[in-house]
């Protein structure tokens, strides 16, 4: 079972979006049978047997075995995954493009960078797997409390300033068989609950559609 998932086609993901098919996906952690989930989620046999063909038609659940009882066969199910994410390419014709509106102010284009992320990661992660391979990647994750936003704007730049020296040193347009690496780097507020109300020291999304 791998740790992390990508899910890349719309079916797949519209399939995993089902409130029952999800429900499965997470019961299948670990392995079991239809009768097992018909037991633990409360359904029908035969209702959770038609959501396990449809997740398993699109590649969510496989079989982990078969076992005889008698002159009938259990089939035993487990997740492909442990969890899921849906990639932005599932919704290829709105999926936010970073290069639309470059604005390093705007939270709705530190999504979308996280978003291309998303994408280009899962993309790495699925042509890997199919070639039995690693994929070389790198992250930091920090959290940092400011005094105030003066400090948060300094912090800001000085990041912004070190990035450009480290890519300024290291990239080598000319270098043959070089690999091109992307560098995303981003810093927002950490939500403690969803009627957080954000900061408005910097200029918001809002002041930025008004001013386009």
């Amino acid at each position: 079972m791998l740790e992390v998932a990508v899910i890349e086609e719309a079916a797949a993901a519209e399939a995993s979006l089902d409130p029952i098919r999800s429900r499965i996906l997470a019961a299948l952690a670990e392995p079991g049978s239809a009768a097992m989930l018909a037991g633990r989620l409360g359904l029908p046999r035969q209702k959770i047997n038609y959501h396990l063909k449809e997740l398993e038609r699109h590649g969510l659940v496989e079989l982990e075995e078969e076992r005889r009882k008698g002159n009938l066969t259990e089939r035993v199910y487990r997740a492909t995954a442990a969890s899921y994410v849906i990639s932005p390419s599932a919704l290829s014709a709105v999926s936010p493009d970073p290069a639309r509106s470059p604005d390093q102010l705007s939270a709705r284009w530190l999504l979308a960078l996280g978003a291309r992320l998303v994408q280009e990661v899962g993309a790495l992660l699925t042509g890997a797997q199919r070639a039995k391979q690693r994929v070389a990647t790198f992250g930091i994750d920090a959290e940092v409390r400011f005094a105030s936003a003066g400090d948060r704007a300094a912090f800001a730049e000085e990041l912004s300033q070190a990035v450009a020296t480290l890519v300024g040193r290291y990239h080598d347009e000319s270098a043959a068989g070089g690999r091109t690496h992307r560098v995303v780097v981003g810093l927002h507020q950490i939500p403690t609950t969803l009627t957080t109300a954000p900061d408005t020291d910097t200029e918001s999304d809002a002041a930025q559609e008004n001013r386009a």
